[in-house]
């Protein structure tokens, strides 16, 4: 992944926030769940197919007051691990072929 990348939720993911901020991310279709922080939630509420990660980490580091300097490199490992058990993706873009 790479900073012009634009994830997008799977929109069968479920997201299940509790009370202390954390969140459990619910697959139906692997029936895989993961436990994601509060940095994480706010991270998932954003991937929307619009935002690149770049305004993604930028947003966040607006909203933490101790967001790490890596966090361009956090969130886009903790996204590519998602996109690999299949709770987010990369819409693809079409080009219309004319003869």
């Amino acid at each position: 992944m790479n900073q012009i990348d634009r994830p997008i939720t799977n929109p069968i993911v479920v997201l299940r926030e509790e009370s202390d901020d954390w969140a459990i991310l619910f697959n139906p279709d692997t029936a895989n769940a993961v436990g994601i922080n509060p940095v994480g939630v706010a991270v998932w509420k954003m991937i929307d197919g619009k935002r690149r990660i770049k305004d993604i980490v930028l947003e966040i580091k607006a909203s933490f007051k101790n967001a790490s300097e890596s966090a361009f490199e956090e969130i886009s490992s903790f996204v590519d691990t998602l996109a690999k058990h299949n709770y987010v993706g990369y819409e693809l873009k079409t080009t219309t072929i004319v003869e």
